[in-house]
């Protein structure tokens, strides 16, 4: 038997051992050990997600169980987990709305739901998430519902468990006519929430209103069997497999939920506030449900300045669902994106990922109020990066300045449909970020929701991030051509020490060579300083500071190097790059390369291949890319 079938062949086995059936009265003594049983599908949704592992990264919340999925949303999770699922959990007001995920197409809203309905069906196959239903009840009906409303304070006191909703019409029915009313007999089994077998997961989309029918919602009338119980008020002549119904439990998704015909969203009113809806000919039935419904923010807007939907408005909890504005996590969504997709294959050089994604942050970026701060920096500092006179109060404002940003820009589909078109129609091996950048301004024409002002503004976007590739690139590049880059860095930031020490402290070097006193070498040092922009002023505190971290490392035993200062290694890196910039250039424009030069060139790129992850063709066209860049 092959590997895949055993697997299939253990699932179930496992399913089978987790099957559970037994009288109420069984029911009853499983929920005196384990009370949780019981708990609402609000509060089954929260610990699914607390369950996953919380962690805390510069003061917002990140939950494991959306890390893998959904990225750079950790602020607006944090508030939908916090401020709708964690009260509804506790049976707060938010428990009576509808949530409501309002943000720009392909920003995570449907997979955010996915999520959860995905989590559930493997949550109910645990013991913290299981849950237990009436026997052959189509609505998977909860079995307190069987507890008399009499006794149900006395119930409370005992188990610590509170009961919501009254038995349904066609379970009342059942036990009287299949338990002569002794509540106790009644069967209960443990049940799997499973949207393919529409188990405490429920979808409706909207379609035609002329012929979609409300039964979609709650269930009809089953006419073949009227002759044989004589009624449409009896519940067994009712087909109850309505999307309410079946989600009973679980969750609910109302896809598009603002193009629904009104009379599909007035059973919502109900059934958020009071926890029951109409169907039939019957009595008000009971549904413990979330429901969760996404929109995008112009038919929001549209919604809310209709007089007619404020009730329905009202009972919503509206959770905005922006576009993700950290540049890193937003390259992890591309290669989310092309690990799924059948471009996988294809060599994307590095950077490439990560420029495209430069051009799509900024476009969702607004212009700060403040006039020291560019969109670039900006960028910077919502990715968590240093940027020179900025701290991260400063961020915080930032953020505060629109409460709407991200919710406008381009979507990461957008950029993948670009990559994908340019492999596609140039049957390419490899991309890199100019191939990229070119594909994402060619379709900006046919982009259907572009205007002629964004596009002006777009352009300029791509322009921005080809400045910030051609910078890469270059430091890429320069960095291959280093020979024993590390060792020559450690050795011209010795140098560099020693003279600082000798400055500092007013005293001589010694050759090491003739032996001779020789004073601090001030052209050196300036020569470091420089590149970073230390004025001639500044020189002496930034030296000082130096030796003041290398004492602070002493102190504690750590051994200071070339990477423990940043602005130093940067300084460092730099001069470097200037020394070995005219070498760079020859070697990549020469027509006709000598032994010498070649010998060099074919070095830089393997360790392009090696060290970078370059491949041949990617590492051969960076070099002449570099080169043409440095030769203007």
């Amino acid at each position: 038997m092959s590997d895949i079938l055993k697997k299939v062949q253990e699932y179930r086995t496992t399913q089978n051992a987790l099957k559970w059936e037994g009288t109420f009265a069984e029911y009853l003594e499983l929920l005196k050990e384990k009370p949780y049983l019981a708990q609402s599908a609000h509060s089954r949704i929260y610990q699914m997600i607390r369950d996953e592992g919380i962690e805390e990264e510069d003061g917002v919340r990140k939950y494991k169980f959306f890390s893998d999925e959904l990225f750079g949303l950790e602020e607006a999770l944090e508030k939908l987990v916090e401020e709708y699922f964690h009260p509804a959990a506790k049976r707060l007001d938010v428990k009576k709305r509808i949530l409501l995920l309002m943000g720009p197409v392909s920003g995570g809203k449907s997979t955010l739901v996915t999520l959860l309905k995905r989590g559930l069906e493997k949550y109910t196959l645990t013991d913290k998430g299981a849950v237990y239903a009436i026997k052959g009840c189509p609505m998977h009906e909860n079995p307190l519902h069987l507890i008399p409303q009499h006794l149900r304070p006395e119930f409370e006191k005992e188990y610590g468990i509170r009961i919501e909703g009254s038995l349904s019409p066609l379970n009342r029915l059942r036990l009287e006519e299949d338990y002569d009313g002794n509540i106790e007999d009644v069967k209960v089994e443990r049940i799997f929430f499973n949207e393919d077998n529409r188990v405490g997961i429920g979808t409706f989309s909207p379609s035609d209103p002329k012929s979609q029918d409300i039964a979609d919602l709650t269930g009809s009338i089953d006419f073949s069997t009227i002759a044989t119980y004589g009624s449409e008020s009896d519940p067994r002549a009712y087909r109850f497999d309505g999307e309410l119904n079946k989600a009973n439990r679980g969750i609910m998704e109302f896809q598009e939920m603002l193009k629904c015909d009104e009379k599909f969203l007035w059973h919502l009113l109900s059934l958020t506030q009071e926890g029951n809806f109409k169907a039939g000919r019957f009595a008000l039935i009971s549904a413990d449900e979330m429901i969760v419904a996404h929109t995008n923010e112009s038919e929001y807007r549209s919604f809310i300045s209709n007089k007619k939907n404020e009730a329905l408005h009202s009972r919503m909890i509206v959770m905005p669902v922006p576009y993700n504005l950290k540049l890193d996590q937003e390259e992890r969504i591309y290669q989310k994106m092309i690990e799924e997709s059948d471009i996988k294959d294809v060599h994307i050089a590095p950077h490439t990922l990560k420029i495209a994604a430069m051009f799509t942050i900024l476009t969702r970026l607004k212009e700060s109020k403040q006039s020291n701060v560019s969109l670039l920096k900006k960028m910077y500092l919502y990715n968590g990066m240093a940027v020179e006179g900025f701290s991260e109060q400063d961020v915080s404002a930032l953020k505060k300045e629109y409460s709407d940003e991200g919710m406008s820009g381009i979507d990461p589909r957008y950029v993948i449909n670009r990559i994908s078109s340019t492999i596609i129609r140039k049957e390419m091996k490899a991309i890199n970020a100019l191939d990229v950048l070119r594909s994402l301004k060619d379709g900006l024409d046919d982009h259907p929701s572009i205007t002629k002002e964004q596009k002006e503004d777009y352009l300029d976007f791509i322009s921005t991030a080809r400045k910030e590739y051609d910078d890469l690139a270059k430091k890429e590049v320069q960095k291959a051509f280093v020979y024993s880059y590390e060792e020559s860095a450690k050795t011209l930031m010795d140098n560099y020490l020693d003279n600082v020490e000798a400055f500092c402290n007013k005293t001589k070097l010694q050759d090491p060579l003739t032996g001779e006193e020789m004073h601090p070498d001030e052209k050196l040092m300036r020569s470091i300083e420089e590149q970073i922009g230390i004025s001639e002023n500044a020189k002496k505190p930034f030296r000082e500071e130096i030796l003041i971290r290398i004492s602070a490392y002493a102190r504690k035993g750590k051994k200071f190097d070339y990477q423990s200062h940043e602005r130093l290694r940067e300084a460092i890196q730099k001069k470097l790059f200037a020394d070995l910039k005219d070498v760079v250039k020859i070697t990549t424009s020469t027509k006709t390369p000598d032994e010498q030069q070649l010998k060099k060139m074919n070095e830089v790129v393997a360790t392009l291949v090696e060290e970078y992850g370059y491949n041949t063709q990617s590492a051969n066209d960076l070099l002449r890319y570099v080169g043409s860049l440095l030769n203007r």
